[in-house]
């Protein structure tokens, strides 16, 4: 029989190793020898076995120091092998610190873990995050607001404090004999779930809460004030931390998740940080020029000076009259667009005064127009030719 190659070796690394670097050499094989990343490849597959052994014994304290003592031999009939030494038909059986391969494989022991091994230690019993839809005003997207919101999720249970029992008697679950997880073998791996019975609490309760049936938590109507920050976009999600639904028997609650919808404006249209109107001005105004009055969303008002000549579709930014930038003092621009006005419904005194007007109408009054007709004549011109 060929004899097993030195753990240290298999690592590459010295005896004298750190723990951070037994990890870091641990992790670099991993991802190079990982069965997804060499499908089908034998020899790839059993060097992943070979490492993930390796690493097993070589990370724990009092392995590491039977194995540099006694070799491969401490862990022989019956002494406790490593990760790849108890045979399991070819699979690969890993009974270490998920989390090594987490932080590696994050996606693929998401899925067969029901999210990693960060839920079976911080996370058992932890509340749903849930969703709440919110609908403003762009006046009050423009000075932020302070709303109370309403809606029902589970709460701590007031008859036992959140514990589930009504005296606190528990006892170890015993389907998973009080560990909370659930081994199974899935393929090629082995791996661990929470456990259906205790829901990963590892406990089970005697004699539950009769206001919340042993789950520490029951549903009611729930109020809280919600502060909107000044400039807060469409679309915009706003985080509340532990107010989402309550944890099982005292677990931590999950968070609110508030998705802010900014209605429509009769006047304005935002772009980002940007204010953007359109507004008529009197043919006159824009030939003989003048002063526009603009409403501004902080109530008040700003000014704009017409030149003579100004074209309609001309536009005119106002500096800091737009949408207050989050988390700083500054703020958008708003950008006016003028519409000139041709008038309608004209008197006779009226209509005698535009003859007049265009009777004295003379060359470069209308460079547009004249620069156009210009264009169109030589056109014709060249047609003809």
């Amino acid at each position: 029989m060929m004899s097993k190659q030195d753990y240290y070796q298999t690592l590459g690394v010295s005896k004298s190793a750190s723990k951070e670097e037994l990890k870091k050499a641990y992790r670099k094989l991993a991802m190079q020898y990982h069965p997804d990343r060499n499908q089908g490849d034998k020899e790839a597959e059993k060097k992943f076995k070979e490492i993930n052994e390796a690493y097993e014994i070589l990370k724990d304290d009092d392995k590491k120091a039977a194995y540099d003592r006694f070799g491969h031999s401490a862990f022989q009939n019956g002494g406790g092998g490593g990760a790849g030494s108890r045979g399991n038909g070819g699979g690969f059986d890993y009974s270490g610190d998920f989390s090594d391969l987490n932080d590696l494989f994050g996606g693929i022991f998401n899925e067969f873990m029901g999210g990693g091994a960060r839920t079976a230690s911080r996370d058992i019993g932890r509340g749903s995050d849930l969703r709440y839809n919110l609908s403003i005003s762009l006046e009050e997207a423009y000075s932020g607001a302070k709303q109370n919101i309403k809606y029902k999720t589970a709460v701590k249970c007031e008859t036992c404090s959140g514990k589930g029992s009504k005296s606190g008697n528990v006892a170890n679950c015993s389907t998973c004999n009080g560990s909370g997880r659930i081994r199974a073998q899935q393929g090629f791996f082995t791996v661990e779930r929470t456990c259906h019975t205790c829901s990963g609490t590892g406990k089970i309760i005697k004699d539950p809460c009769t206001s919340c049936r042993g789950e520490g938590r029951v549903i009611k109507e729930k109020t809280i004030l919600v502060n909107i920050p000044a400039g807060v976009e469409d679309g915009m999600r706003i985080r509340v931390a532990n107010e989402g639904e309550a944890g099982l028997r005292n677990a931590p609650s999950g968070d609110l998740y508030i998705f802010v919808s900014v209605k429509n404006h009769k006047f304005f249209e935002r772009e980002g940080y940007q204010l953007f109107c359109s507004i008529p001005i009197k043919m006159t105004t824009a030939a003989l020029g003048g002063v526009l009055e603009v409403p501004t969303l902080d109530g008040k008002s700003a000014k704009i000076t017409i030149p003579q000549g100004t074209q309609s579709g001309t536009q005119f930014r106002l500096k800091g009259k737009g949408m207050p930038i989050m988390k700083t003092p500054g703020h958008g621009d708003l950008i006016v667009k003028v519409i000139v006005e041709i008038p309608v419904k004209l008197s006779k005194k009226q209509k005698e005064l535009l003859e007049e007007f265009e009777k004295e109408n003379s060359s470069g009054c209308n460079p547009q127009t004249e620069s156009f007709f210009a264009k169109v004549k030589g056109l014709w011109d060249d047609l003809k030719s």
